[in-house]
This record gives structure tokens, sequence and C-alpha cells, in this order.
């Protein structure tokens, strides 16, 4: 059995981890996209506007990292949502919906008792690099 490339994905073009973790692990054809939070990739601060606002700029920022593994939105199969408020349910999604318009990955959302550098939304995903087949 041959063993499994492992390979981290990194760009400048998201925020840089703040931890001790990669922005992505891909393993096979499997990406692991580590959660990411309404981030400005330049100045490491969270943008401003509000839960719509942080939302739409974690979802460019995955597309970033995407980027990075040549792949796009379409190749996302599974994201986390993790919310400071379940208020805001329908705020991240009327946003979430710019960004995943047909055969929507699978997801759940949750609500946390906090996040890190105080965000309101953090969305984590796993992606299939490669071709997919769509079947209905």
């Amino acid at each position: 059995m041959a063993a499994l490339i492992r390979r981290i994905i990194h760009t400048k073009s998201a925020p840089a981890a703040i931890g001790p973790y990669s922005q992505a692990v891909l393993v096979d054809r499997t990406m692991y996209i580590s959660g990411q939070l309404g981030m400005d990739p330049v100045s490491g601060q969270l943008v401003e506007g509000g839960v719509q606002a942080q939302t739409k700029q974690a979802l460019v920022n995955m597309g970033e990292i995407l980027k990075a593994a040549a792949c796009g939105y379409d190749n996302v199969v599974k994201t986390t949502v993790l919310l400071a408020d379940m208020n805001d349910f329908t705020k991240v999604n009327d946003v979430y919906k710019q960004f995943f318009s047909a055969n929507f990955p699978a997801r759940a959302a949750y609500q946390v008792a906090a996040l890190p550098r105080g965000g309101l939304v953090e969305i984590e995903a796993v992606a299939v690099v490669g071709p997919l087949n769509e079947a209905s």
C-alpha cells in the first residue's frame, strides 16, 4: 500500500494562521481547510461591518486557499459554520449563498461561547481537489 502524501497549502492572499496550524492540508484529493475568520489578510484585523462583512471576508479568504490548491467553491463538499450568536444564522446564510449557489455542500452550524479575536463567525471546510462529477 502506497503512503499518502500530505501537502500543506498556504497562500499570502489569506490571513496567516494565528496558532500552530496550517491554512489547509491536502491528503490525496481531500483538502481540509482550517476555520476562516473575517480577517483582512493584510492588516490581520477583523473587518468592520458586523457578521455579514465578516462572513464575506471569511469566504473570500477560503476562496484564496482553494485557489492555492487549483480549485474553487464548487470543490467544497462540507462546511462547518461557527457563530458567536445563532440569531445571525439568516444573515450568514444571505452571504453564504452568494458563494455556494448550487449543489450546496453538506453543512453544520453551531453557536459557540467565543471565537478567536472576538470574531462573529468562523467557517471551515473540506474540499475534493480535482474534477468532480455531479449526480442527481
